[in-house]
């Protein structure tokens, strides 16, 4: 008998068990994953960056996980020597209609309780990066880099050696409910345990439909697809440089963002992935597709978005048109400057009347506790949502 099982070996999955073991050590705690390794998706497949906490409207789970979960990752960096670099990034506004919206940006970055943010003219942008083109911007002190793979095994690694349990490469298929415990059935066993925390990621809300029947969200993957500079153009970026985002859109732009392995990224887009582990074009799986374009809510955003989504799809199949985006910060990039980098999946909840689901998304039932959205900046935010989900967890034991 477990006292808590958590489906999900991504670095949400994992911090959230550390969290539930560090609160109370004596529990037996069970963690899921259906690949042979940790962290193989979201996790694996993320561009590295630490968020500061800009984005996200004050008070959101978003905000105060953030903010929190930043300290707490780089205190846990420190502590088991995972190496880090707070360089700061930019926020660059390239035309006039953008100025305001960089304002409001500035201004919420400081609701949020940002300091040390510094606002830079045009030339003021040279210091910073003597390659970038734009109008105004301003210096966040607070971003970094790091590598998420290292943070979520250290994780792992951590869990085991204080006494939890970790099943590789068992895909969960059921959830029976049984008076005061739930066995949690897999495709090789079945776990009797009294809580369950989904962190399932790409399949949160199929975890969560095994308890909860009427779920009103379902998760649409959206591909990022990148390119990296070639060696020789990457005196072009020093750090990260980020362009002001369309707020009405979940997506950050096209950016450019030195990384923690080494090398510079350049991206991404945002398209409809035609299943939900789909990192290349050629990944379709038809039953999971059909699922997305038939929900209602994913069809109201298709709608509202089509001219965005169809410029983005555009630039997933033109190199060309993908290097015109970049050369809006950059105008030295050229097509010769870029080479086929990854690719990863955001799981992204989108509501059945319409809404793409903008902040964290938990789900409490008697005994389960289903994360159903936790992308970006879930992987800065791990700890924190850790915390919280433990929380929720420690009340219901």
């Amino acid at each position: 008998m477990f006292d808590v099982t958590v489906i999900g070996g991504g670095i949400v999955g994992l911090a959230t068990a550390l969290q539930i073991q560090k609160a109370n050590p004596s529990l037996e705690i069970l963690l899921i994953e259906k690949e042979t390794e940790l962290a193989k998706h979201q996790t694996g497949n993320n561009s590295g960056v630490i968020h500061s906490g800009l984005y996200y409207k004050p008070g959101s789970l978003k905000a105060t996980n953030c903010i929190r979960g930043y300290h707490l990752l780089l205190g846990f960096c420190k502590e088991n020597e995972i190496p880090y670099d707070l360089c700061g990034k930019i926020v660059v506004a390239t035309e006039e209609k953008e100025l305001p919206l960089l304002q409001n940006l500035f201004e919420r970055g400081k609701q949020n309780g940002l300091g040390g943010f510094k606002k830079l003219s045009k030339e003021e942008l040279k210091e910073y990066e003597p390659h970038v083109n734009g109008l105004e911007g301003f210096f966040v002190p607070q971003t970094g880099i790091v590598d998420y793979t290292k943070v979520a095994l250290k994780y792992g690694e951590l869990l085991r050696k204080n006494g939890a349990t970790i099943k590789l490469g068992e895909r969960v298929t059921d959830i029976h409910n049984q008076s005061n415990q739930l066995e949690v059935i897999t495709d090789k066993s079945n776990y009797p345990s009294k809580l369950v925390v989904n962190c399932a990621g790409l399949y949160s809300d199929k975890v969560a439909r095994l308890t909860i029947k009427n779920l009103n969200v379902k998760i649409i993957p959206f591909r990022g697809e990148y390119y990296k500079l070639k060696k020789e153009k990457e005196y072009l970026v020093k750090n990260l440089i980020y362009p002001v985002p369309d707020p009405n859109f979940p997506f950050l732009g096209v950016h450019f963002t030195r990384m923690a392995k080494g090398g510079v990224e350049a991206g991404p887009n945002a398209v409809l992935a035609f299943q939900r582990e789909g990192y290349k074009k050629s990944d379709i799986n038809i039953f999971e597709l059909v699922e997305s374009l038939a929900w209602p809510g994913f069809q109201k955003v298709a709608a509202k978005y089509w001219r965005t989504g169809f410029g983005e799809m555009y630039r997933s199949f033109s190199k060309a048109a993908f290097t015109k985006a970049l050369q809006k910060l950059i105008p030295e990039i050229q097509e010769d400057d870029l080479t086929e980098g990854g690719a990863g999946v955001r799981a992204q909840a989108c509501s059945r009347d319409g809404g793409l689901v903008d902040d964290f998304l938990i789900l409490e039932e008697k005994n389960v506790i289903n994360v159903c959205n936790a992308p970006s900046p879930a992987a800065t935010s791990s700890l924190a949502i850790g915390e919280t989900v433990a929380a929720l967890a420690l009340k219901r034991i």
